[in-house]
C-alpha cells in the first residue's frame, strides 16, 4: 500500500491541554486550522480574496485600495530599502507557499509518484513540455512588443491551491490516480517556476549574501539529517536564510523551496511526526488562510472597466499571457503526456482516461499565485502589469470553465458505468 503524503498523514502527538476559559477558543481553532489544511478551503479562500480585491480596485474608492498595496514597511534595522506591503507579500509570504511547495516535492521524491523514474515519467514529462510550449506560444503572439521578452515565464506555471481545489469541487468522482498526477505535476511545475525566477529574473547578484544565506541553508539541511528536531533551533535559521538570500537580489522565495526540500521526511522510532509533518501541520493553515489570500489580495485587483479590458485585447503581452495559459498549457500537458505513453516512456494507470488527463491539462492554464508573482517581477509600468495581471485572471477562469466542462461529462460518465449490472 503507498505511503500517505506529508499532508494527508495525521499526527500521533497528543492534543495540548487546555484550562477551562480557553477550550473553547482551542478547539475552534484547531478546526478551523484543519478546514485550512484541505485544498478546497484555501483554494477557496484565496479566490475570495481576489474577488474582494477587484470589487475594490473597482469602486469609487479604488484609490485606497492602490494606497494600501504601496504602504511602505521598510524598518532601518533591515537594511531592505524600500519594501511595500505588496513586495512583503510577494518576497515575504509567498516564500512560506514555496517552503511548502519543497516539502511536497520532498515527499514526492521520498514517497510519491517521484521515487520511481517509470511511474515519475508521465507527471514530469507532462509538467516540462507544459512549460516549454506556452514560453513558445507566449513569444509568437508577442513577438515585436516592446519588453515581451521579461514575461516569457508568467504563463509556464500552474498554481497547485487553485488548481486541486477546482478538480475537488467539479470532479466528485476524481479517481485517486488523477489527483496524484495533477499535484505530481504542479509541484514539478513550481520548481521549474522557482528555478525560472531565480535564472532570469534577478537582475543583479551580491554573492557575499547569497553565501551567507547558501551557508545557512547547508546548515538548516545537516541538521535535519542529523534528526534534530527543535523548531526553535529550525525557525532562527530558516528567517536569517530567507534575510540573506533577499539581501542578495535572489528572489526570497528561492530560499523557501530550498528550505522545504531540506526538511526531513525520515520516520522516527517512536513513531512521532517527521519534522516534514511537523511543518506542514503548522504552517499549512498560515499559508492557505493568510499568506496566499493576502498576496492574492494585493496582487489581483485590477480595473475592469470597457476600456481597460479593450486595453487587455489589443496589447499583445496579455494576449500572449492568456493564449500561453489557455493553449499552450493544454496543448503541452496533453501532448507532452500523449507522447510520453506512445513513445514507452511511461504508462497510463488503469484507472485513468484520456478525457480526464485532458481535464488536467486544462485545469493547468489557472496560472494565478505563482503567475502573479512573476508578472509583477516581469513588468514594473504600472500599466502593463496591471494588463498582465488581468491576462492572468481571464485564463485561469477560461481554464477553470474548460476543465469543468470535462470534468462534469467524466462524472456522469463513471456514474453511469457504476450503475451497470456485473
Amino acid at each position: 500500500m503507498p505511503r500517505p503524503s506529508a499532508r494527508t498523514r495525521k499526527s500521533t502527538r497528543r492534543p495540548v491541554a487546555t484550562v477551562w476559559p480557553f477550550r473553547p477558543t482551542a478547539r475552534y481553532g484547531g478546526q478551523v486550522a484543519k478546514a485550512l489544511r484541505l485544498e478546497t478551503v484555501g483554494g477557496i479562500i484565496m479566490l475570495l480574496a481576489a474577488v474582494a480585491a477587484l470589487i475594490w480596485a473597482n469602486t469609487p474608492w479604488s484609490d485606497a485600495y492602490y494606497d494600501l498595496q504601496h504602504v511602505e514597511f521598510s524598518p532601518s534595522w533591515l537594511n531592505i530599502g524600500h519594501m511595500d506591503l505588496a513586495h512583503w507579500a510577494s518576497g515575504g509570504l509567498l516564500a512560506v507557499f514555496f517552503f511548502l511547495a519543497g516539502l511536497e516535492l520532498r515527499e514526492e521524491l521520498t514517497h510519491g509518484e517521484l521515487r520511481n523514474p517509470r511511474d515519475a515519467a508521465l507527471p514530469v514529462i507532462a509538467a516540462s513540455a507544459g512549460v516549454v510550449l506556452p514560453a513558445l506560444i507566449f513569444l509568437l503572439v508577442s513577438a515585436g512588443e516592446a519588453g515581451a521578452s521579461r514575461g516569457w515565464a508568467i504563463p509556464t506555471a500552474t498554481d497547485i491551491a487553485f488548481a486541486l481545489a477546482v478538480l475537488a469541487v467539479t470532479f466528485s468522482a476524481c479517481p485517486a490516480p488523477l489527483r496524484a498526477f495533477l499535484l505530481t505535476l504542479a509541484v514539478v511545475d513550481d520548481l521549474i517556476a522557482i528555478t525560472i525566477i531565480a535564472l532570469f529574473y534577478t537582475d543583479s547578484m551580491k554573492w557575499g549574501w547569497l553565501g551567507l544565506g547558501v551557508v545557512l541553508i547547508a546548515v538548516y539541511g545537516f541538521l535535519q539529517s542529523r534528526g534534530v528536531r527543535s523548531p526553535w533551533v529550525y525557525a532562527p535559521l530558516a528567517v536569517l536564510a530567507w534575510y540573506f538570500v533577499l539581501k542578495s537580489g535572489v528572489h526570497a522565495t528561492v530560499a523557501g523551496v530550498a528550505l522545504g526540500m531540506l526538511t526531513s521526511p525520515r520516520e522516527t522510532p517512536d513513531g512521532r511526526p517527521t519534522n516534514a509533518e511537523r511543518a506542514d501541520h503548522f504552517l499549512r493553515p498560515f499559508s492557505a488562510g493568510f499568506a496566499v489570500p493576502v498576496f492574492a489580495f494585493l496582487s489581483a485587483g485590477v480595473t475592469l472597466s470597457v476600456s481597460a479590458l479593450g486595453d487587455v485585447f489589443t496589447d499583445r503581452i496579455a494576449l500572449g499571457v492568456i493564449a500561453g495559459l489557455v493553449i499552450g498549457k493544454f496543448i503541452g500537458v496533453f501532448g507532452g503526456a500523449w507522447l510520453a505513453v506512445r513513445s514507452g516512456l511511461a504508462t497510463l494507470g488503469a484507472d485513468l482516461h484520456w478525457r480526464e488527463i485532458a481535464g488536467v491539462a486544462m485545469l493547468a492554464g489557472v496560472g494565478f499565485t505563482v503567475s502573479l508573482l512573476i508578472g509583477g517581477l516581469a513588468y514594473t509600468d504600472p500599466s502593463q502589469l496591471e494588463r498582465v495581471t488581468t491576462a492572468v485572471l481571464i485564463a485561469s477562469v477560461l481554464a477553470s470553465a474548460a476543465a469543468t466542462v470535462v470534468f462534469r461529462r467524466r462524472t456522469r460518465a463513471r456514474a453511469l458505468l457504476s450503475d451497470r449490472p456485473g
